[in-house]
């Protein structure tokens, strides 16, 4: 037998007019795709792996998709395996019709990702798609076994959706041609999964799992060392609370001592404000933004998400911080929670301003299939759109109960405009520039953050347009309407059905209830590493 083709795509998604999304350059490179290639070996069971890993959102024609294609003679060449992998809800049916594709033309097809993972899928399976139920280290090497032998099983995982420890492989940084395609050439990092927290809206739990699960920091610099010197500019690390990471502290101090000097972003919770010291410690190690998401200044509406150890009493304390360690401040925004009007809209976004984070991004509510939240508004009857590609966080999905959704989406549009206004901007960079400056090697990265942001996010609300959709420089190449039949042909419909969550196995569920937080205010004080003391539940 030849060898076994891998081909690992990211899908992008049908925009509102049902045009695949595509441009001329990407926002923010696919982490997945990359963690997925370097988890494929050389070899599977004595057949080689020939593997080409694609980002479909930066692809500008549509040469591509001549790898999703059986050699002629696949009993001589060796069989091809296409997976689509990191499958968000809205990037479903743009999955499904590359996998019809994909099979229609001899292929082998497989959907992973986090609809797979936290979505029940029984209506799509045995159609000849199988489907990836678990973290891709449980279950990718069961896959591309059988794979090599020809065929494949309706589904993997289930038993067991996350693996207890973390030990991947160092990431290989992408070829050059490929970070070309992105404004900024970065990679995505691993260092940790997991969230403790239980926000009803958030299907990072149900993805990664409520315990903070690791690799190892030796790891975690050897990417980063491999991505500098592959002209990687900035790196993300995905992490969810990477104020939550156990080893943050070791990974930071060996990022110090290595001098990689790579300016990378974090995500953390709104708990960052009680961690100076660790905010310090992410400034010297060559971190130019926090990510946090603020969500709400309703203490109402984050009692009803379920998400209580945000404090907006305390919001003012992180702007501070990042400021002090000149740090770009990035708070996340959710506009229309059950419970709010347009005036409480209007006042959200004053009190942004009033604070002042350095970038803002705004979203509309979005009950995402798999979560708490998606199964709770279907129970009510409540959501109302029918079509998975528009659950992306910039429209109205379900009936809310005081905001049409025009007029929810005029006021996003609106915030973005009114956050970012030009006095407010300039006063912000000037305050960078006028610090000291002590050849610190974030200050473009960070002056680029707020500057790119601000011009991006007038430019789209000019156009009607989300800004954060993916990339600058829309192409029009291909339509739903080219895949429509294919679509009925593999998986019988036109529209997957708006599903319920996955449950949980009972494995999965006892590593959430050994590791879940409270839900509740955080009570205890929190220990050096960040760790959250006396509050972890039985």
């Amino acid at each position: 037998m030849g060898a076994l083709r891998v081909v690992v795509v990211k899908p992008s998604k049908y925009d509102p007019e049902g045009w695949v999304e595509r441009f001329r350059r990407g926002f923010m490179p696919n982490t997945t795709i990359r963690h997925l290639a370097a988890l494929t070996p050389a070899e599977v069971d004595g057949v080689r792996c020939d593997l080409r890993v694609i980002d479909e959102y930066v692809e500008t024609d549509l040469g591509y998709l001549d790898a999703l294609r059986a050699e002629e003679d696949s009993r001589a060449s060796g069989p091809t395996l296409v997976a689509l992998t990191g499958v968000q809800s809205h990037q479903l049916h743009r999955a499904l019709d590359l996998a019809a594709l994909a099979t229609a033309r001899g292929c082998l097809a497989v959907i992973g990702g986090p609809h797979a993972m936290t979505c029940d899928t029984a209506e799509l399976q045995g159609r000849g798609v199988a489907f990836a139920q678990s973290e891709a280290e449980l279950v990718w090497r069961h896959i591309l076994s059988d794979a090599a032998r020809g065929e494949l099983a309706p589904s993997y995982g289930g038993g067991r959706r996350w693996q207890e420890r973390l030990d991947p492989p160092v990431l290989e940084p992408p070829p050059k041609r490929d970070l070309e395609r992105y404004v900024v050439p970065m990679l995505g990092i691993y260092p940790a999964r997991g969230c403790p927290y239980s926000c009803n809206f958030c299907s990072v739990i149900k993805i990664a799992g409520h315990r903070i699960r690791s690799q190892p920091v030796a790891t975690t610099l050897e990417t980063m060392r491999r991505a500098r010197a592959a002209g990687v500019r900035v790196a993300l690390f995905t992490s969810d609370n990477f104020n939550k990471y156990p080893e943050a502290e070791e990974l930071l101090d060996a990022l110090i001592d290595a001098r990689i000097r790579l300016p990378f972003f974090v995500q953390c919770d709104a708990q960052i404000e009680r961690q100076p010291d660790l905010v310090a410690r992410l400034a010297r190690a060559g971190c130019f933004q926090i990510f946090v998401g603020a969500e709400s200044f309703s203490t109402e509406a984050l009692r009803a998400a379920h998400k209580l150890h945000n404090s907006p009493a305390r919001y003012a304390e992180i702007v501070r911080l990042c400021r002090e360690h000149r740090i770009s401040s990035h708070f996340s925004n959710i506009l229309g929670f059950p419970s709010d009007t347009e005036e409480s809209i209007r006042g959200h976004l004053q009190a942004l301003r009033a604070l002042g984070p350095d970038v803002a991004s705004f979203y509309i509510l979005t009950p995402i299939p798999g979560t708490e939240q998606c199964d709770d508004f279907l129970s009510r009857g409540w959501i109302g759109e029918r079509n998975l590609d528009r659950f992306d966080g910039s429209t109205l999905t379900w009936k809310h109960p005081r905001l049409p959704a025009s007029r929810l989406a005029r006021l996003l549009l609106d915030a973005y405009r009114d956050f970012y206004g030009w006095t407010s901007i300039a006063r912000k960079s000037l305050r960078l520039v006028r610090r000291p400056r002590d050849a610190d090697f974030r200050l473009a990265q960070t002056l680029f953050a707020i500057l790119g942001q601000a011009g991006l996010a007038r430019w789209a609300a000019r156009r009607g347009e989300h800004p954060m959709a993916g990339g600058v420089g829309r192409v029009r190449l291909d339509h739903a309407d080219a895949y429509r039949g294919l679509r009925r042909r593999v998986f019988g419909l036109d529209l997957a059905t708006i599903p319920r969550s996955l449950a949980l196995s009972a494995a999965d569920e006892a590593l959430n209830r050994t590791s879940r937080i409270l839900s509740g205010p955080l009570r205890g004080p929190t220990d050096r590493r960040g760790e959250v003391s006396a509050v972890v539940s039985p």
